[in-house]
């Protein structure tokens, strides 16, 4: 039996139903910069966002972060280095803008439990460790497992007690654009465990979402989703291109574009 992926639609929605575009807020809503912060998260839910894009990496104890960088220097304005450096305990010391702590993803995960959750994995203990939390949490309809690494994905993937959603890694991905025209994309989407990609517009001069591409992303069943997308110029070409999902920084722009066109959720 093929297994449905509620992370897809919005909370409260049927299966059956033909979902509208997903709005995902990028590391949460921050005009600010504080990204990756509960604050931040909870900004874009009071906006009624549905679905918040963040980042795992793993403390040198062994703890899941919400965190993007490898180090933590850029968001506190310091030099303690790397995350995977550094205790749970010493972090709680690290303050993004000065002001809030890096929220634990467990923190995230159950603050707001109807809250779906795309979750880069950025580091090899990662993965083991964003399973071992869904599992608990039974957290698998609300998750999509992402990461540019195919191979931890996969890991994640494998270790969890029923399937979750999923997006390609950089190197499926690049199949797919490359071989889609061929017909593969049904083919490669099963191998790789995905349902959707994950894509920027374009990567340097070279075009990623194209109408063709899009079109042999949906003949596969697979979803498309664009990030990191600000404005509201190419949110509304994108949408008329019918991609399936916009990662955005500015999910109130967002938000706009999608009731202006009566897509919102």
């Amino acid at each position: 039996m093929t297994p449905t992926y509620p992370y897809f639609l919005a909370p409260g929605d049927a299966p059956s139903r033909s979902p509208l575009p997903i709005a995902l807020a990028h590391r949460g809503f921050s005009p600010d910069g504080y990204e990756n912060t509960l604050s931040a998260f909870r900004a874009a839910v009071d906006l009624g966002m549905t679905h918040l894009e963040t980042d795992v990496r793993t403390s040198s104890d062994g703890v899941l972060m919400a965190f993007h960088d490898e180090t933590v220097d850029r968001i506190s304005g310091g030099t303690a280095g790397k995350i995977g450096g550094l205790t749970r305990a010493q972090l709680k010391d690290v303050l993004v803008g000065g002001k809030e702590q890096i929220p634990t993803f467990e923190e995230l995960l159950t603050q707001w439990p109807e809250i779906r959750l795309n979750v880069d994995v950025k580091d090899a203990a990662g993965a083991a460790l964003l399973a071992q939390l869904v599992n608990k949490h039974q957290a698998h309809d609300r998750v999509l497992v992402a990461s540019f690494s195919d191979i931890r994905r996969l890991r994640t993937l494998r270790r969890l007690d029923r399937p979750a959603a999923s997006s390609a890694g950089s190197t499926l991905t690049a199949a797919l654009r490359l071989l889609a025209p061929l017909g593969v994309a049904r083919i490669l989407s099963r191998l790789g465990r995905f349902q959707c990609v994950q894509v920027p517009v374009s990567f340097g001069r070279f075009p990623v979402v194209t109408p063709a591409f899009v079109r042999s992303c949906h003949r596969a069943g697979l979803q498309v989703h664009v990030w990191t997308v600000n404005d509201a110029d190419t949110m509304n070409r994108l949408l008329d291109l019918g991609v399936d999902g916009i990662v955005s920084d500015r999910a109130d722009i967002l938000k706009d574009v999608l009731k202006g066109r009566g897509q919102w959720r």
